[in-house]
């Protein structure tokens, strides 16, 4: 939840016409969503919505509230209507595609998810999703790439070293799986240490160290 957080100061800008009273409903909402007063933050708005029932800005962070409240259908709605309002807010696709994930519509996830990167290719979250998502329909050759295009980003990913050992050790490339493994171990991973114990053997790992 806390790239949530993050997204709220962009999210609140001047915008043309906005009152003065919408403007600081939105910042008492934000304050309290901050603060995990969520009863607090979903009445201000509402308060906004009743006022502008055109507010990207209240759709999305109250999507965000609904989401915490685990009313996934009702946050379903809100993000939708965020969409719609501005197509091109990333964030809304990802949280969207969240939700989708838990409600296990792993085609709908992916497709969201993908919409996030392409207005933002270097969501790691997004990529993470995905490749998740992915790995639940068996693609595991398309999810193995999501979790290497993390690693470009972020070398010291530990989720993706650890999801991409596991895929690729099932996909039969042992070796480099067995490497993310320990790589994934290294980075503080424990459990790591446990699929290697029971995938890997001392043997596969030193004569991977060697060739690398």
């Amino acid at each position: 939840m806390k790239r949530i957080v993050i997204m709220v100061a962009g999210l609140l800008v001047s915008l043309v016409g906005i009152s003065q009273s919408t403007q600081s409903l939105l910042e008492s909402g934000t304050q309290y969503l901050e603060k995990n007063q969520l009863k607090e933050a979903q009445e201000m708005f509402n308060q906004v919505l009743e006022k502008d029932s055109k507010n990207v800005q209240a759709y999305y962070l109250r999507g965000n509230v609904k989401q915490r409240f685990e009313d996934l259908h009702g946050a379903m709605k809100d993000y939708n209507m965020a969409i719609e309002l501005n197509p091109k807010l990333a964030d809304a696709y990802y949280q969207r595609g969240n939700l989708k994930f838990i409600l296990q519509d792993y085609y709908g996830s992916i497709a969201d998810f993908s919409s996030t990167l392409a207005l933002n290719e270097n969501h790691v979250e997004a990529l993470l999703k995905r490749g998740q998502a992915r790995q639940q329909l068996e693609s595991y050759q398309d999810a193995i790439n999501d979790f290497t295009k993390i690693i470009e980003i972020n070398p010291k990913s530990i989720d993706a070293y650890f999801l991409r050992g596991i895929l690729r050790i099932e996909y039969g490339q042992l070796e480099s799986g067995c490497l993310d493994l320990s790589k994934a171990g290294e980075l503080g991973d424990i459990k790591a240490y446990d699929v290697i114990k029971e995938r890997c053997n001392t043997r596969v790992l030193s004569d991977t160290n060697i060739k690398e």
